[in-house]
């Protein structure tokens, strides 16, 4: 199978993916991952790319973007963000998967002190899609800003900090935290 796991062949941000940090039976092990088939039998992009054509993701193939990258054009999310599809594998292309996957890592250590110190219950998929869609330096400022927080504050108002941080920084670049679902 692959070896990165927290990219998906079609350059979703899977490591940044509320369904990769749940707890139980519902939890997504990752792109390609040992029961990845199990959550996702009928995944085209992995059969094409890593079965098909042995490749890790798709940017290496000499067919991308191909017709199964047509609906992503629309720029529809599911329940996780599909924004950063296409920037992911240019990211790639440019730069290596290797230097991806370590820029991903501090996204995905950033959201993950962002569930164990500040979630609430409710905020785990608001936070994925900001640690997906925000510049990192810009996370890392909130990250560092949150730690310098006094402990006299509760959960739920260390969340709703968190949650005006990550917004004004979105709101200031024009970016929405929020999923793009279709409407009809």
């Amino acid at each position: 199978m692959k070896s990165q796991n927290t990219i998906g062949c079609c350059g979703i941000d899977c490591g940044l993916c509320p369904r990769y940090h749940t707890k139980g039976d519902s939890a997504c092990p990752g792109c390609g991952a040992e029961s990845f088939k199990e959550k996702h039998p009928s995944c085209g992009f992995l059969t094409c790319c890593v079965t098909k054509n042995n490749q890790e993701v798709c940017t290496f193939c000499n067919d991308f973007p191909c017709k199964r990258f047509d609906k992503e054009q629309n720029g529809y999310d599911s329940f996780v963000t599909h924004q950063n599809i296409f920037p992911n594998h240019n990211l790639i292309k440019d730069e290596g998967i290797e230097r991806f996957i370590q820029k991903q890592q501090i996204r995905m250590n950033i959201l993950n002190y962002f569930i164990d110190n500040y979630d609430d219950g409710r905020s785990k998929s608001f936070y994925c899609i900001s640690c997906t869609l925000l510049p990192i330096n810009e996370l890392q400022k909130i990250q560092h800003f949150m730690g310098s927080l006094n402990d006299n504050f509760s959960l739920k108002e260390k969340n709703n900090v968190l949650k005006e941080q990550l917004l004004l920084i979105a709101e200031n670049l024009r970016i929405k935290l929020k999923l793009n679902n279709k409407t009809h």
